[in-house]
């Protein structure tokens, strides 16, 4: 089970933190992070962490996001900061993610799971 927990509204330039309880099987990839979908667009990625705490990022959040977690209370994070409007979309926590530190690839697959979403609204 993934539960979201930190969405709201906030103007541009302003701040939320996320965050995610992760319990239940998480899969062996040891890869966990979190995608966006804006109205009418598909999910797209937004950052991972590996099972040693290596970060990717979109080049859109660049700077702005952080992902990390805390591995004793299975729990993950996603820091906001200097928020867009174009960042305004439902946030989904995903674990077995497909991540590939020698090349930098990450992706969702049929084999990650999700949590059921929460929304980040940013207005200008």
């Amino acid at each position: 089970q993934r539960v979201e927990v930190g969405g709201g509204s906030v103007q541009a330039g302003g701040s939320l933190s996320l965050s995610c309880v992760v319990s239940g099987d998480t899969g062996s990839r040891g890869c966990m992070g979190w995608f966006r979908r804006a109205s009418g667009q598909a999910r797209a990625g937004v950052g991972v962490i590996d099972r040693d705490g290596g970060t990717r990022y979109t080049d859109a959040v660049k700077g702005r996001f952080t992902v990390s977690k805390d591995d004793a209370k299975n729990i993950l994070h996603l820091q906001m900061n200097n928020l867009k409007p174009e960042d305004t979309a439902t946030y989904y926590c995903a674990a077995n993610v497909v991540c590939r530190p020698a090349d930098g690839v990450w992706y969702a697959d049929a084999l990650t799971t999700w949590g059921q979403g929460t929304l980040v609204t940013v207005s200008s």
